[in-house]
């Protein structure tokens, strides 16, 4: 799954710190989310819309397999 994570961060000029606390969780969770490595829990993803007045859908890019 992709996302607009970052993009949406800088775009508000905040640090991946700054967003790590508002949303009670490391920087290292906010890293990892960024970089496709993690993909956040059904409550994150409410918290992180919530936090960019988004949908879910307009900040997590789902991406079906096409097998």
């Amino acid at each position: 799954m992709k996302n607009r994570l970052e993009e949406l961060r800088k775009q508000k000029g905040i640090k991946q710190e700054e967003l790590a606390s508002d949303l009670e969780v490391s920087r290292q969770t906010i890293g990892s989310l960024e970089n496709g490595r993690y993909n956040p829990s059904i409550l994150l993803a409410f918290k992180i819309a919530r936090y960019f007045n988004m949908s879910i859908e307009e900040i997590f890019i789902y991406e079906e397999d096409t097998k």
